[in-house]
């Protein structure tokens, strides 16, 4: 989850507090590391840690053996979350140490660790054989027998026999699964019948079990390409070879993480103890967050993937030097990376984030690329390095024309920024250009929609609810044992004040809850959506750890994500935990799911202070008018009857374990569960019947990016299936000074007209 985030550049107090670590810090002399992997920087690296969240965290909590349980409990389940790998022995083994940790963390101990570190390296060696001995031979489907896939309740493994039959369960689970999706992939084929296979909540229940697990199957599209039908016996051989490959893989991915990469997972497992955004970001972490905050980053602009030892090109960005270029392709393997005239060094079989890091670099600077192309041949291509903006981090707008009235849709994402320079993109910035160019193309109101945004910089929430409103506080921040600190939009100029939606999901989270608030506070506009928004109210600093020392031996420490502020809505009340509730809420396939801030043990608690002074929005008069309309509206529409009884059954089979492993009784469950799925269909094919378009100043850009117009089109083509979007385009019709005439009325009215004629 994306988190509110204030630089320490960009904040005074934190300046001052940093100063002051590293005014303390200094006064320590740390020998000089030769070695990442070296335990002296570990210790050095805890002590850092343990000091900054002592000093910088907003309420650090008390480090005692409640929190070393915490710590155990979390550290041992990213390990080992499906309990394939440790032994009942090792667990009792570890337990030893549960009450301990806190004490550990003090005295910047590692025995805890190395001791699992050590143990979980023995274990997956171990289980490395025995998934192919596993499948060297045909499963016996005929076997009466089931499998469980509640790994939180489930035991460990008494003895290697018991963890042998495990791994036999989960890998006969999966092979099945793939066996019946193929035979029916297949079978549809024989009949003429191509089926797109439907979500509908499915996927996120069957993640739980096998079926969606990272050493699972190839995928089951592929079968469709069989020219002549298969017997089972040659699927059943089919798909363990290819469950063989897939598990390879797995082992190939987990022997490429490092020492250093699991005492990151060991350190994040006691930064969250402390609240579940505060987290530490090694350098390769801290560098993709900061990508992902501003949605670009210096480099060719490909996407890479690892298979087995080769890197493969998954994705040209559109706009990137590599597709400017049009000599990179998607599928080229990479086989050797060389920087301007220097010697080629070969990347087969490094360490996917090692040939990245080889590829990217400054801008203007050469990379020779020596590439084998998908038809054999083999290829050097020369790249200039250039700054690759990630289109997909930025706002989009688009148009809809409906009853003689104009709509504009805004997509935001995140609330992305540029710390590094003031000149570059930012949300605040976008936002406004997308209000005006709607301005400028007619539009009789706005729908923003912040769904499934997971929040971002602070400073261009205010910019963008300042659009919206004359001027006024827009969020209040609170740091520990100081004043509140109010945000206020100071710019009397009002981009846009006509209609106005703001959509919201339960993954709408931190920002996207500063700005559904402000905007809900001051009755500016609507909120619709989910029953209530993630629930997180707290803002965090990015500290670099590495100005703490001063020697440069010792390598890159990274940083420190920890929160510092708890924000508040104008009206003095919290969106930690609660988060926004809808004006209107519309029914969504994971209502019943626990999945917000509120499901976090150890999350921050709610709380309020003393509200903010501002002056509600007088030109929605007819306001609470048609949020009741809107509720009738959902309320009588089927559709959404629809979506409510999916969430129920989803909630339903988040909660169904047990799976059988005899093929007949497997393929009846499946069964049964396509037919519900059939019955949810509708949901996937909805269809709004009205179309949306780019702005002309993208419709532009689209004639020489064919990229950019394949992707807005996709955009195009879910607005239209997407019913919340409808509902938001019917809320901004009953919002308007007058009443809107439906279409279909219009045209009833205008007979009428030329029959009196």
């Amino acid at each position: 989850m994306n988190t509110i985030i204030h630089f320490m550049k960009r904040n005074y107090k934190t300046l001052l507090l940093v100063g002051f670590l590293s005014i303390t810090l200094f006064a320590f002399k740390y020998k000089t590391i030769s070695s990442s992997t070296d335990p002296e920087k570990d210790r050095t690296l805890i002590e850092i840690l343990a000091f900054v969240i002592e000093k910088g965290h907003y309420s650090p909590a008390a480090i005692d053996d409640t929190f070393s349980k915490g710590i155990y409990k979390d550290y041992i389940l990213a390990l080992d979350p499906s309990k394939r790998f440790f032994l009942q022995s090792d667990i009792d083994e570890f337990s030893k140490y549960e009450t301990d940790l806190d004490d550990q963390f003090l005295n910047k101990e590692l025995t805890f660790f190395d001791l699992t570190y050590n143990r979980l390296m023995k274990r997956m060696s171990e289980n490395q054989k025995i998934y192919k001995e596993i499948l060297s031979k045909p499963f016996d489907y005929s076997v009466d027998e089931t499998f469980n896939t509640d790994y939180e309740k489930a035991p460990y493994a008494k003895n290697n026999e018991e963890l042998k039959d495990r791994w036999y369960k989960q890998i006969k689970l999966s092979t099945l699964s793939s066996i019946t999706d193929r035979l029916k992939i297949q079978e549809n084929k024989a009949k003429g019948i191509i089926e797109k296979k439907e979500d509908n909540g499915l996927t996120d229940i069957l993640k739980q079990g096998e079926f969606q697990d990272p050493i699972e199957k190839e995928k089951t599209e592929k079968s469709a390409e069989i020219e002549k039908p298969k017997t089972f016996e040659e699927l059943e051989k089919s798909t363990r070879e290819s469950s063989v490959k897939s598990l390879d893989e797995y082992f190939v991915f987990m022997k490429e993480l490092d020492r250093e990469d699991w005492f990151s997972v060991y350190i994040n497992s006691i930064t969250t103890r402390f609240d579940p955004h505060t987290s530490y970001f090694p350098a390769d972490e801290k560098e993709r967050f900061d990508v992902s905050i501003s949605g670009k980053f210096e480099g060719i602009g490909a996407r890479l993937q690892k298979k087995n030892d080769f890197t493969e090109i998954s994705e040209l960005i559109s706009g990137g030097p590599a597709w400017r270029g049009k000599l990179l392709e998607s599928g080229d393997i990479l086989m050797k990376v060389a920087q301007g005239k220097d010697e080629p060094v070969d990347v087969v079989g490094m360490r996917l984030d090692n040939v990245v890091k080889k590829i990217k670099g400054p801008k203007g600077t050469e990379v020779r690329l020596t590439v084998k192309k998908v038809d054999g041949s083999i290829k050097t291509i020369s790249i200039i390095r250039d700054i690759v903006e990630i289109e997909e981090t930025y706002a989009k707008s688009s148009i809809v024309e409906r009853n003689g009235l104009k709509y504009g849709i805004i997509y935001l994402p995140k609330f992305y920024i540029d710390f590094e320079n003031k000149e570059g993109r930012d949300a605040g910035k976008d936002i406004a250009i997308e209000v005006e160019a709607l301005k400028k193309a007619g539009v009789n109101g706005i729908a923003l929609d912040v769904r499934d945004d997971g929040g971002g910089s602070l400073s261009t929430v205010v910019d963008i609810a300042g659009l919206f409103i004359e001027e006024g506080p827009i969020v209040q921040i609170k740091s520990s044992g100081r004043k509140k600190e109010v945000l206020y939009d100071r710019d009397k100029k009002i981009e846009w004040d006509g209609p106005l939606v703001i959509m919201v999901n339960s993954f709408s989270a931190s920002a996207s809850e500063i700005l559904a608030a402000a905007i809900q506070d001051y009755k500016r506009g609507i909120i619709i959506g989910s029953k209530q928004t993630y629930g997180k109210g707290t803002v965090q600093n990015v500290i670099d750890l590495n100005q703490f020392v001063r020697s440069s031996g010792m390598g890159d420490l990274g940083a420190l994500k920890t929160t510092t502020q708890k924000f508040y809505r104008i009206n003095g009340g919290s969106t930690q935990l609660e988060g926004v509730a809808s004006d209107v809420v519309m029914p969504d396939k994971y209502s019943y799911l626990k999945m917000g801030e509120r499901d976090v043990d150890n999350a921050m608690p709610w709380d309020k202070i003393d509200q903010a002074e501002y002056s509600v929005w007088t030109k929605n008069e007819n306001f609470e008018k048609v949020i009741q309309k809107s509720k009738l509206r959902i309320a009588q529409n089927p559709q959404f009857k629809l979506i409510e009884e999916n969430a129920k059954w989803i909630d339903q089979r988040s909660k169904e374990n047990i799976y059988s492993l005899k093929f007949e009784n497997f393929k009846k469950e499946q069964q049964k569960i396509e037919e519900t799925i059939k019955k949810y269909k509708p949901i996937a094919d909805y269809d709004s019947r009205v179309n949306f378009t780019s702005l002309p100043t993208e419709i532009e850009l689209m004639k020489n990016d064919a990229s950019l117009k394949e992707k807005r089109d996709r955009w195009h083509e879910s607005l239209k299936k997407d019913v919340y979007v409808e509902e938001a385009l019917n809320v901004l019709d009953d919002l308007q000074s007058k009443p809107v005439v439906k279409k279909e009325f219009a045209n009833k009215i205008n007979k009428v007209k030329l029959v009196k004629s």
